[in-house]
């Protein structure tokens, strides 16, 4: 699993080998089962992950027992309830998988080890936290002023590999629309 997060890391950060070893004593190869949790709303986040393989999601549950998703993250992606692990502090959401995940754990003391590894780690850092804080911020803007038929085409830009491979009220609950009205922007754009 490791050499998954080489290929990511030379890929989007310019790592070398000798560099990235330095990284491997950090993680710890995981996996969960589809349907189980990594982490429960209220409980202190432990740790983040890397995907190497399958499908994991953030998640809230709403007073009326509705699921709203944040946040896929299938391979080359990372998932983390970050407030939770940096302040110790009950989790916003819930993660959980969705397909049988393979992924690489990392805790908070991961930021600090790499660091200290390697001076380049504080820009990977900025880099993922800045993507991560751009793309919440889409996000929210899309659900404030976008159609369902908007939101699902960035869905489909973001998600593309997901599409087909998660269900439908899942993709509905991250767009915040009903399965009935994903299936009639679907028919609607097909005809298009």
């Amino acid at each position: 699993m490791f050499e998954h997060l080489k290929i990511y890391m030379k890929e989007k950060f310019q790592f070398d080998d000798e560099q990235l070893e330095q990284f491997r004593d950090v993680f710890a190869p995981q996996f969960v089962e589809k349907g189980n949790s990594i982490l429960l709303q209220g409980d202190i986040c432990k740790y983040g992950a890397f995907v190497t393989q399958g499908c994991l999601r953030s998640y809230v549950i709403d007073s009326k027992g509705r699921e709203h998703i944040i946040q896929f993250a299938p391979e080359n992606w990372w998932i983390a309830e970050q407030l939770s692990m940096a302040r110790q502090q009950p989790a916003m959401y819930n993660i959980d998988a969705i397909e049988d995940t393979h992924y690489l754990a990392f805790t908070n003391e991961y930021y600090t080890r790499l660091n200290a590894l390697n001076p380049q780690a504080k820009d990977m850092f900025n880099s993922l936290f800045m993507n991560s804080f751009h793309a919440m911020q889409k996000r929210l803007i899309s659900h404030l002023s976008a159609t369902g038929e908007e939101r699902y085409v960035e869905f489909n830009k973001t998600y593309s590999m997901l599409a087909t491979r998660i269900p439908q009220k899942m993709i509905a609950s991250y767009l915040g629309i009903t399965p009935e009205t994903l299936s009639r922007i679907r028919k609607e754009l097909v005809r298009k």
